[in-house]
């Protein structure tokens, strides 16, 4: 689907086909069809459109016939119906720059689109470049509020595990760590892609732009500090679960190992009087109640020894 949008008195306004100031968005459902139509009316490489499609395409820039092409990634819930997934993923965004029009395509919706349209009304299609600066903007607060959502989400789970030892709780962990591998890779390809910008001049940027782009690479680290923080306390969290729960089985087993210690003697004692033997006293009419008491005095040492030492 192509929708183009053009500021009218201070208004985004949805129109039928692409002008000169416009911004021209792709979203899905994507088609080859409409790839084909769109390259040809606004010259753009089909190469540029299409690259998005491929949820693995790195951060980078390049240019040809005088068309820019800058791809960045932005993160996304992933509605992926497999629960062992990570909660959330990271997708490119192709932002093209031709010689009259922006143009975004999206392989999945996201919400640095959204709120970049919810601002068109305050851009000017004229400053393409700043335009571009500030998709790059709302990707990074993008992030920042994901890495908020995922640290929350982290914390509750983790106070579920300190009560119950579930393997949900370890489970959804491993899928929040997931997500923060994807944004630790994201982040930096986004950092380095910025820093590349900023030193090659690729958006031939005022001074003012410039220096909104400094403050852009300073938050994008920011964020990418913060996703590193966040995976290296979630992996030591695990690894303390981990040997936790370890710690736990060996508790337990080392309680069945003394219980089974425990009822060993009587069984041992029992099985001795219950021989088809002649044994002693076999005749004595309280006979019954010797092994009894032996049992039960040799069962109460072992366990008053397996209290003292703390076994149980």
């Amino acid at each position: 689907m192509i929708q183009y949008f053009k500021i009218v008195d201070q208004k985004t306004v949805a129109i039928d086909r692409p002008e000169d100031g416009a911004w021209v968005n792709v979203l899905p459902p994507l088609k080859q069809e409409e790839f084909n139509e769109l390259s040809e009316t606004l010259d753009i490489p089909i190469d540029f459109l299409t690259d998005s499609l491929d949820i693995d395409e790195r951060s980078r820039f390049e240019t040809e016939n005088n068309v820019k092409l800058i791809v960045i990634k932005t993160p996304t819930e992933n509605n992926s119906f497999n629960e062992s997934d990570a909660y959330y993923i990271t997708i490119p965004i192709c932002i093209i720059l031709t010689h009259n029009q922006i143009v975004t395509v999206n392989s999945f919706e996201n919400e640095a689109i959204k709120k970049f349209l919810n601002t068109f009304q305050n851009r000017s299609p004229d400053k393409k470049s700043m335009m571009v600066l500030k998709i790059f903007e709302k990707v990074t607060t993008n992030f920042q509020e994901f890495l908020k959502e995922i640290n929350q989400r982290r914390n509750l789970l983790e106070q579920k595990l300190y009560d119950s030892n579930r393997n949900a709780e370890l489970l959804e962990l491993v899928r929040i760590q997931k997500s923060l591998v994807y944004f630790v890779t994201a982040l930096r390809s986004n950092e380095l892609l910025m820093m590349k910008i900023q030193r090659t001049n690729f958006l031939q940027l005022n001074e003012d732009e410039k220096e909104f782009l400094d403050d852009l690479v300073v938050e994008t680290s920011q964020a990418l500090e913060m996703a590193n923080t966040y995976a290296n306390i979630l992996s030591s969290s695990l690894d303390a679960f981990a040997s936790i729960i370890s710690n736990n089985l060996n508790n337990v087993l080392k309680r069945l190992t003394s219980i089974t210690i425990i009822l060993s003697f009587p069984a041992l004692v029992a099985s001795v009087y219950g021989m088809n033997v002649p044994i002693p006293g076999q005749n004595w009419p309280h006979s019954f109640y010797v092994p009894l008491i032996i049992s039960l005095g040799i069962s109460i040492l072992i366990s008053a020894y397996f209290l003292k030492k703390k076994w149980f």
